[in-house]
């Protein structure tokens, strides 16, 4: 059984080929918002390496949001294309849960994050539980500032930052704690291990109706 991840929830896109056992193909790039003629041939190029036919494929995981608003209508359209049918499997993930998955787990909270345009980013609260991070509630619209006046003790912070962003939050040096740029990266091998975990579950999404999750108002960002 081979699952195809998706994430094309911001300018960072990515693909993975996953078999339950191992990474059979893993590649993610920045786009400047060409997802529509960057993601199709993407695929087949990644069936292409890992010699796989697309029949061989029985699941696609795609990251559900937040994220830009085109980027996830794109990256969902396709996933709800490979599925409609009813001959493979729709796994939905939220996106910044691959952000918090790729993270070595601490006795500290986690804030991961994402850019939501216009200086804004998307974040979601974490907490280690049974060597898991556990989404600690709904991801909201924020700034720097704001994450910053939010953090009051050591807090882990990981997913996209630019430059200014990761200075604002270096003057509360001691409390927040930024990942590194390589380990803030989203990983579409985290999408696909979380979409098959969730595959063998039996949490299958029906694409009919399906829409992405937007944080407030971040529907109406151009991305």
């Amino acid at each position: 059984m081979i699952l195809l991840a998706i994430d094309s929830s911001t300018r960072a896109l990515g693909i993975a080929l996953y078999d339950g056992q191992q990474v059979r193909y893993e590649l993610a790039w920045n786009s400047d918002n060409f997802h529509t003629v960057e993601l199709a041939p993407a695929i087949q190029e990644a069936l292409k390496r890992a010699a796989i036919k697309m029949k061989a494929v029985e699941a696609v995981g795609v990251a559900i949001g937040p994220g830009s608003y085109t980027g996830l209508r794109i990256g969902l359209a396709m996933a709800k294309g490979l599925t409609l049918n009813g001959q493979r499997a729709l796994i939905t993930v939220p996106t910044l849960d691959v952000v918090a998955a790729a993270q070595p787990i601490a006795d500290k909270p986690l804030a991961a994050v994402l850019q939501a345009g216009r200086g804004r980013i998307a974040v979601a609260w974490y907490a280690a539980h049974d060597g898991h991070w556990v989404a600690q509630g709904e991801a909201e619209l924020s700034t720097a500032q704001e994450l910053l006046a939010a953090i009051n003790e050591p807090t882990i912070i990981c997913g996209e930052l630019y430059e200014e962003e990761r200075k604002v939050l270096a003057r509360k040096h001691v409390n927040a704690q930024p990942v590194s740029p390589a380990w803030s990266n989203r990983r579409p091998a985290v999408l696909a291990e979380l979409a098959w975990q969730r595959w063998q579950a039996g949490e299958v999404a029906d694409p009919i109706g399906l829409g992405p999750v937007y944080t407030r108002s971040a529907e109406k960002l151009p991305q």
